[in-house]
């Protein structure tokens, strides 16, 4: 199952929890649930948002791709963020 990163506007958190691509966390509850973590003072009810990382990202040489036109370079914008 793959990983992945959601954070919270709330309280500022980001947290990595692994899911099945069907899958969606939209809550800061069903977050920590899937994390093993607790809520603190958070409300279970605060949104979360998943957000790409670096792990995210396919390039054509991991896809056994040769050809195709150049993917641009990735530029990190802070922490684990990137922007294309």
């Amino acid at each position: 199952m793959p990983k992945y990163d959601y954070h919270c506007e709330t309280n500022g958190r980001t947290v990595e929890v692994m899911h099945r691509m069907s899958e969606t966390v939209a809550t800061w509850g069903e977050l920590c649930a899937r994390a093993g973590i607790g809520l603190e003072d958070t409300p279970a009810d605060a949104p979360v948002g998943r957000i790409i990382t670096s792990a995210n990202f396919a390039h054509r040489d991991n896809l056994g791709c040769d050809t195709g036109p150049p993917i641009e370079d990735c530029r990190q914008k802070g922490g684990n963020f990137w922007q294309v």
